[in-house]
């Protein structure tokens, strides 16, 4: 039995997310497979190799890698599909966009999202939006997953896996890259953060979401916002957080001026220690928050920035 994780990386280096779809993947039991499909990526192929449970990285170099176009990673991973019992990827854009194809080629059940694995055919998975924990079963040849990377630990370092090239598949001719905005910030990643500092409606324009930049700074916490935030225009949509943005599960996620809707809470509930404040103590956010402010955010906050300075 041996498992296949498809690496997220950017060619010059692994993205967190693959690190921890590793971790996931060693839980399945067996070998641990990773595939880098990309162009002149040797830097992401020896972050991968020195990862603690690998066994062997496959190398598909080609031009038509160099900018992580589904359809023609998805035809690399079926290509060597026929070996593994487990087929993987981080539940991020990247990873949902690949593993569907992957399944419906195989005629399998893709299996989305998984937070635990319970057995090498059974796993848990969250619904409704995080409101319930299902168990499911697969008696599929393959089982093609996807993994919410924040219920699973990053690997340590200090393996040793052996390294093979693999012959590429052709380019696919369905889609080419046209362009590509980044987004830059001197703050943390949103997803791999270890403070988030959030805001919500309550702050009431785009103006007043910058009384929460010393807080951050002061904690060098990263930003986001519930969806309402993000609908009203106040930040951009990459700090959404929630069921239909960002999951994260940082040690320290402060929620501002945010009522706790049930789509926000699914994507932050899992944070080690949950800060929030809010003018109304009937707010569902106090439901999960460990510590819990009763009060006018623009007067809290500033007393919480002096504090910590």
């Amino acid at each position: 039995m041996t498992a296949l994780v498809i690496a997220e990386h950017d060619n010059a280096s692994l993205k967190g997310s693959t690190l921890h779809t590793i971790t996931a993947a060693a839980q399945c039991g067996g070998d641990v497979h990773v595939l880098i499909a990309g162009h002149n990526a040797d830097a992401a192929v020896q972050a991968v190799a020195k990862t603690a449970g690998v066994t062997k990285v496959l190398v598909a170099d080609g031009a038509q890698f160099a900018d992580g176009l589904a359809e023609n990673v998805a035809a690399q991973a079926l290509a060597l599909a026929a070996g593994y019992s487990h087929i993987l990827a981080p539940a991020t854009a990247f990873g949902k966009n690949i593993l569907p194809r992957v399944a419906a080629k195989l005629d399998v059940a893709q299996i989305s999202e998984i937070t635990k694995v319970v057995s090498a055919d059974t796993f848990e998975r969250p619904f409704y939006a995080g409101n319930a924990i299902a168990t499911v079963q697969s008696s599929d040849a393959t089982k093609v997953i996807t993994v919410r990377t924040t219920a699973f630990d990053l690997p340590a370092d200090g393996g040793s896996a052996a390294v093979e090239n693999v012959s590429a598949v052709a380019e696919s001719g369905k889609s080419s890259f046209v362009s590509r905005e980044i987004a830059t910030s001197a703050r943390p990643e949103l997803t791999a953060a270890k403070v988030v500092v959030s805001g919500g409606r309550g702050l009431g324009s785009e103006e007043s979401f910058k009384i929460l930049e010393p807080l951050a700074d002061k904690l060098g916490a990263a930003m986001g916002a519930s969806r309402a935030a993000v609908d009203a225009g106040y930040v951009p949509n990459d700090w959404q957080v929630g069921q239909t943005g960002k999951v994260v599960a940082p040690d320290l996620y402060i929620a501002v001026g945010i009522s706790g809707a049930i789509q926000h809470l699914a994507g932050m509930k899992d944070s080690k220690v949950i800060v929030a404040i809010n003018k109304d103590a009937e707010a569902p956010i106090f439901s999960v928050a460990d510590y819990g402010i009763v009060g006018d955010l623009f007067e809290v906050v500033p007393a919480l920035v002096k504090e910590l300075g």
